[in-house]
């Protein structure tokens, strides 16, 4: 029960007056511009996009700016925002095969139809302080260009093992592209839960929580190894299809992250041995996340696939119901709030036991 902090106005605006001293800091540095955070911390802008559910650089360099860099407070506030604006429907399913790569890498195949890209990726560098960059001076030198352009259309990594039928097919028999998918944004998650609901879930879940899962399974919690058949990150475009044109038309392009996995599977009397899949998908530059989706969409897909459940990670409630980090803050913080009156009744029942107590053992001693 929470009661009411009377009085309390003035010391709120106050509260609200000294947040904001706290986040301008000295007055003396030049105040951070939208630009540098967007341009300059683009992985945190990436994750506030993600996690929000809206993909808009600007709205999430402001919300980080505003947080002072707390990110689930910027997540927080990009999802608040999201639900004042217009719906005006769906857009068509991006294609991710034609996406204009910045990185693209597999670790099951080394020589691929298109080459490996390696982008811009921390995966190769020593991770020693780099001092240079406390001083103000001129940036680093552009990266040269490669001689060869880029062919848009890259063939999938997994589709060297689909043409071999060593892989399960990207949707199960019976599925088709055009099935409806779930709304999360829209409509409560139930349970079960199919794969699209499960996906969305993960794609806006906390990137620590889904980390920390994956890892999981990668330490025996599930028996899913895994390996990273192909990383695409890059832009793709986003069509719509307007009720009174009937035809796609593009609406912009957005920056993505995917990662497809390559997991054992035995097989069984009725499929022949052969690999599964696991899936991820995100906003922005979050290669981290989206491996870890994948691992975590293929140990939920235990059931489907006939396994046993032997691991937390696959427990679809406690997964979907955990990972989503604006919930869990709301749920953990609200222990902060006043909660006088609950207190003080639990307060007054340990001592009416303890004297209970006290009241027996004199009786006892007496009676000796």
């Amino acid at each position: 029960m929470y009661v009411a902090v009377k009085g309390g106005e003035k010391a709120i605006d106050n509260a609200h007056q000294y947040l904001a001293e706290e986040r301008r800091g000295d007055t003396a540095i030049a105040e951070l511009s939208l630009e540098q955070i967007s341009e300059q911390l683009s992985h945190a802008v990436s994750r506030v996009m993600a996690e929000g559910s809206l993909f808009d650089p600007e709205l999430a360099a402001l919300a980080i700016k505003q947080a002072r860099g707390d990110l689930i407070e910027a997540i927080f506030l990009i999802r608040a925002y999201r639900t004042t604006l217009p719906r005006f429907g769906y857009s068509n399913a991006i294609d991710t095969a034609q996406m204009a790569l910045d990185r693209r890498i597999s670790a099951t195949f080394k020589d691929l139809p298109g080459g490996q890209i390696l982008g811009p990726t921390f995966d190769y560098t020593h991770r020693l302080l780099d001092f240079t960059l406390a001083a103000e001076g001129l940036g680093p030198a552009p990266a040269k260009e490669a001689e060869d352009t880029l062919e848009k259309d890259m063939p999938r990594v997994l589709e060297l093992l689909n043409n071999e039928d060593l892989i399960e097919p990207a949707l199960p028999t019976g599925e088709m592209d055009d099935a409806p998918v779930g709304d999360l944004t829209r409509e409560p998650l139930e349970f079960p839960a199919g794969r699209d609901l499960r996906l969305q879930n993960l794609a806006r879940g906390d990137e620590g929580f889904i980390l920390s899962l994956g890892y999981s399974t990668q330490r025996g919690y599930a028996r899913n190894h895994a390996f990273v058949g192909e990383i695409r990150i890059g832009e793709v475009a986003v069509e719509f299809t307007p009720e009174e044109l009937g035809f796609s038309i593009e609406i912009g392009d957005i920056t993505v992250s995917e990662c497809e996995t390559v997991n054992q599977f035995k097989g069984s009397k009725k499929v022949p041995a052969q690999f599964t899949r696991g899936y991820g998908l995100s906003f922005g530059h979050c290669e981290r996340k989206v491996i870890a989706m994948a691992l975590v969409d293929r140990a939920l897909r235990w059931k489907e696939l006939g396994e046993d459940m032997v691991a937390p990670v696959q427990d679809e409630e406690f997964v979907l119901s955990h990972s989503d980090n604006i919930q869990a803050t709301g749920f953990v913080e609200h222990i902060k709030l006043p909660h006088y009156v609950d207190f003080q009744s639990e307060l007054e029942l340990v001592r009416r036991l303890r004297a209970n107590t006290l009241e027996e053992e004199d009786q006892m001693e007496a009676a000796e």
